[in-house]
């Protein structure tokens, strides 16, 4: 089977966020993509208008994969918002304690480094993490609604100062290569939400 324009620019961006995962967005050149995805060298172009275009579309696709896999986790069937949030939770753990905590989340990796690089990618960022908080919101808001979980501040506040602290114990996870962090954040979770 032949393979598509689609194809060729999804294994581009594919082979960027497993790079960029470990190195950064800075340290990796076009070339080493091209070269991982076994693209010519040349056609880049042909796919995207430039290294900033190219980032905020492997931002783009980043963040449909992610929001699809945290769909998934939030809407299995049987059990409650409470335990699936938690579900979520532990996923998110056994990603981010991967190759002595070095994770695969591109918010946590890129975050930083790309917002004082680049507007487009930073506004990437916002709309994914935004995305993300939503989504989080309404597990919570429907857990509180079943009686599943409390919390001592509104769905929104609780949802964004969890996905605050998860994301700052990645970061302190890639730190000092343990997962204390992410153990410290579960404890805090289940504080939170008064399971």
């Amino acid at each position: 089977m032949p393979v598509t324009q689609g194809d060729t620019r999804r294994s581009i961006l594919d082979a960027a966020q497993r790079i960029m995962s470990r190195k950064g967005f800075a340290a990796v050149g076009i070339n080493e993509v091209l070269s991982e995805a076994g693209v010519p060298k040349g056609s880049f172009y042909h796919y995207f208008g430039s290294k900033d275009a190219f980032g905020e579309a492997m931002m783009q696709a980043y963040f449909a994969d992610y929001l699809a896999d945290m769909d998934r986790i939030l809407g299995e069937r049987g059990g409650t918002s409470a335990q699936r949030l938690m579900n979520y939770w532990q996923s998110w753990r056994e990603t981010q304690s991967l190759d002595e905590c070095q994770g695969k989340c591109l918010a946590v990796k890129l975050g930083a480094e790309v917002s004082d690089l680049s507007e487009s990618m930073r506004l990437a960022l916002k709309e994914g993490t935004t995305a993300i908080v939503d989504r989080l919101e309404r597990a919570v808001a429907a857990g509180v609604a079943e009686g599943s979980l409390a919390v001592d501040e509104d769905a929104r506040t609780t949802a964004q100062a969890l996905y605050d602290m998860w994301l700052g114990a990645s970061v302190m996870a890639k730190i000092h290569r343990d997962t204390g962090p992410l153990t410290t954040a579960t404890t805090v979770t289940r504080r939170l939400l008064h399971l």
